[in-house]
């Protein structure tokens, strides 16, 4: 993983560890509640790492008031 930032690779470990458990629908902001990260600084990262992480496939899903994205295995 080293294309990562060290910002990007907590989250694809979040993410891929999550997607095992059985989570599929995330929000920037519980993402980064869990790994000690900002909101913005989650959600900034996500249109980029789902471009280039092999990892988990990551696609804007829905927005309300907020985006929520759908992570699957890549």
């Amino acid at each position: 993983m080293s294309k990562y930032t060290e910002e990007e690779r907590q989250i694809v470990a979040y993410l891929r560890d999550s997607v095992a458990a059985g989570e599929r629908y995330f929000r920037a902001k519980n993402i980064a509640d869990a790994i000690d990260l900002s909101a913005k600084q989650v959600g900034a990262r996500l249109p980029q790492l789902a471009e280039k992480s092999d990892d988990v496939d990551i696609e804007k899903w829905g927005r309300a008031r907020s985006t929520t994205w759908r992570i699957t295995r890549g």
